[in-house]
């Protein structure tokens, strides 16, 4: 039993240690004077798989936009991932053919 509690510490520890800290960008305006909001975090969620393999070819793609305002941009780039994968869960309720 005390071997569990030492392997659970341990994978806490271990995920914990993974979480992001805080933004220190956050509501920073960029080099053109802007910060990125909802509308934008939609488009980055939406063109994400993109990004990632236009990053593979170059440093100066990022998948995530850092001078964000925080929540809203989170929000609309989670939304657009989501819509762009599928993430509704749509498909799980549909009944198979094989009835």
């Amino acid at each position: 039993m005390k071997k569990i509690l030492v392997l659970i510490a341990v994978v806490l520890m271990l995920a914990l240690s993974c979480a992001p800290g805080p933004n220190p960008s956050k509501n920073v305006l960029d080099k053109t004077g802007d910060v990125a909001g909802f509308w934008l975090g939609l488009w980055h969620g939406f063109i994400v798989l993109f990004t990632f393999i236009g990053s593979l070819f170059s440093k100066s793609i990022t998948i995530y936009e850092v001078y964000n305002n925080g929540t809203w941009y989170n929000l609309g780039f989670l939304l657009g991932v989501a819509s762009f994968f599928g993430g509704s869960g749509g498909g799980a309720g549909r009944r198979s053919k094989c009835d």
